[in-house]
């Protein structure tokens, strides 16, 4: 299977990625079957060579979550929202909503509290 991934270069410390295409079985820093851009994690500079990667995207080459990003954010996917992500806002929205109960439920028995004391 192929993968769209990153390879790494550059100083320690200072690392930079080229947007390569590669056997999934095969090294990170291993020979590439095609490299299609370059991406800077520190001035957020990011280069894709948009016509290989349509090629690539359609022959069924699977990027990587971070690559599938920065296609997403070059306009050559579709922006989809992934299942863990889905998941990750129901599970705060939940707690959120429980969060409120519970303030409700404390405000209610403090108020209740206070009532009883003034009536004593």
């Amino acid at each position: 299977m192929i993968k769209l991934r990153l390879k790494r270069f550059g100083k320690k410390k200072e690392a930079s990625f080229r947007i390569v295409a590669c056997n999934s079985t095969s090294r990170r820093d291993g020979r590439p079957l095609q490299e299609l851009g370059f991406y800077n994690p520190r001035t957020k500079e990011t280069r894709l060579d948009t016509e290989a990667l349509r090629t690539r995207l359609t022959q069924g080459a699977q990027p990587t979550n971070v690559v599938r990003t920065l296609l997403e954010k070059g306009g050559l996917l579709e922006k989809t929202e992934r299942p863990s992500i889905a998941i990750g806002k129901a599970k705060l929205e939940k707690e959120k909503l429980a969060k409120a109960k519970n303030k409700k439920e404390d405000d209610r028995s403090k108020a209740e509290s206070e009532s009883n004391e003034a009536e004593s």
